[in-house]
């Protein structure tokens, strides 16, 4: 996406954590013919888009009546990044029908119109596996541990099916962390659940590990800065060559042990963990071990270096959560 590109842009889930972002990322480039779909209800989330600028705004209920009245025919990339992404959710035809059906209306109308298709995927679409994560991994192999997880997957699956992949691109999120999160509950990411828990108690709490290969704390994750995901996102979409299921990850694993190091480090705090039994429910639902495989990416072009972790924690924590700020809210240089 660039600066002079006319065309008008439909980013779902644009008030959400990596949507917003993603408006963000445009709007640095010089792009605000933007338009937002997304599901508000209570939330806090509305705070993200204030500092943003976009064209119009749509409910995501009214999404679909939109596109069939032709008040979107102006559209030329499609950002699909709404989507419940509750890997607790246990409502399993909701999720059937928010993140697989709406998904594959929308790529079905998109591919029809030859517009560019990026959609959200989700690295829980892999499932136990452990390590080197890659996109050459077969898609019919692969067993979700969760619900969320399995409705990526099946729509990664239709999209293979129906010949989708070599036109469109599913974008496997990793750990993504960073700034507009907030709204998000649960799901947060462990930086910003980790902030607030050492600002209140000044210790952490992580998940005693029930697999004797690996200690308490050093379960490993990619972690990856929005700021950086973003980049990746907006890559994918401008190399039109570029196409199928694409990891967005650091290509790095670190502990979460170095991850809980970082957010007292940004706090200047010392270190003070304590290790809790897992959940129940999280048993034999849990990754120990998460790495990109980011060949493909880096294979088409995105030379850009990756936020280390010690360095995305301590901007996330100094120049965002210390002041409340949002992106977009940053303060002039």
């Amino acid at each position: 996406m660039t600066a002079h590109d006319p065309g008008l842009t439909l980013v779902t889930g644009g008030a959400g954590f990596i949507g917003s972002a993603l408006v963000w990322g445009l709007n640095r480039r010089g792009h605000d013919r933007i338009l937002i779909a997304d599901r508000l209800g209570r939330s806090e989330k509305w705070r993200n888009l204030t500092p943003l600028a976009f064209d119009d705004y749509l409910e995501a209920d009214d999404l679909l009546p939109a596109l069939e009245r032709g008040k979107l025919n102006d559209v030329k990339t499609i950002f699909h990044l709404g989507a419940c992404s509750a890997t607790t959710e246990t409502d399993a035809s909701y999720l059937a029908r928010n993140n697989f059906a709406l998904t594959r209306t929308l790529a079905e109308w998109a591919c029809q119109r030859n517009i560019r298709f990026i959609y959200a995927s989700s690295a829980a679409t892999y499932g136990a596996l452990e390590g080197d994560l890659s996109e050459d991994v077969p898609l019919a192999s692969l067993r979700p541990l969760n619900m969320y997880g399995y409705s990526k997957h099946l729509f990664d699956l239709h999209a293979a099916r129906r010949g989708y992949l070599d036109r469109i691109v599913g974008l496997k999120y990793f750990n993504v962390f960073g700034p507009n999160e907030d709204h998000k509950g649960d799901m947060r990411s462990m930086v910003h659940k980790a902030y607030h828990q050492i600002r209140h108690t000044g210790r952490v709490q992580l998940f005693k590990s029930e697999r004797p290969e690996f200690r308490d704390g050093e379960q490993l994750r990619d972690f990856v800065y929005v700021k950086d995901a973003v980049e990746m996102t907006l890559h994918a979409a401008a190399r039109k060559e570029l196409n199928g299921i694409v990891n967005v990850g650091s290509g790095q694993a670190h502990t979460w042990i170095e991850l809980m190091g970082a957010v007292f480090d940004a706090l200047k705090m010392p270190h003070q963990i304590e290790f809790v039994p897992m959940p129940e429910q999280l048993r034999g639902k849990y990754q120990y071990s998460t790495l990109a495989v980011v060949d493909r990416l880096r294979g088409s072009g995105f030379d850009r270096p990756i936020t280390s972790l010690a360095c995305a924690v301590t901007e996330y924590v100094g120049n965002y959560l210390v002041p409340g700020r949002r992106l977009g809210d940053e303060a002039p240089a």
